[in-house]
């Protein structure tokens, strides 16, 4: 079980990651500060927001309408902290065999 949960929060820490550089890259494109004209930039930008709109349509309806300022992001990093901390304490708690 201890595996289970060493492999669950490497893949949280992936998509984590993953968020944060879509984030990133979407605010460098939005300030032109780079373009995607450029096909490197324009394929990994597309393929990063492939990846993540999944992940983001379901609390884009769920969440109010800020115009320009998306909070999809922000709350996903925030469910994925949450797991995360549920994870630890599991673990913690099948490791000494306390009851939860």
């Amino acid at each position: 079980m201890h595996t289970i949960i060493q492999l669950l929060q490497v893949l949280i820490d992936a998509v984590t990651l993953i968020v944060l550089v879509q984030v990133i890259l979407s605010l460098l494109v939005s300030f032109n500060v780079i373009n995607t004209y450029n096909e490197f930039i324009r394929a990994i930008y597309t393929g990063l927001n492939r990846g993540t709109d999944p992940l983001y349509r379901p609390l884009r309806r769920v969440l109010p309408d800020f115009g320009a300022l998306d909070l999809a992001p922000f709350a996903v990093l925030l469910i994925l902290r949450l797991i995360s901390i549920v994870l630890v304490n599991l673990d913690a708690h099948l490791l000494l065999g306390a009851p939860l």
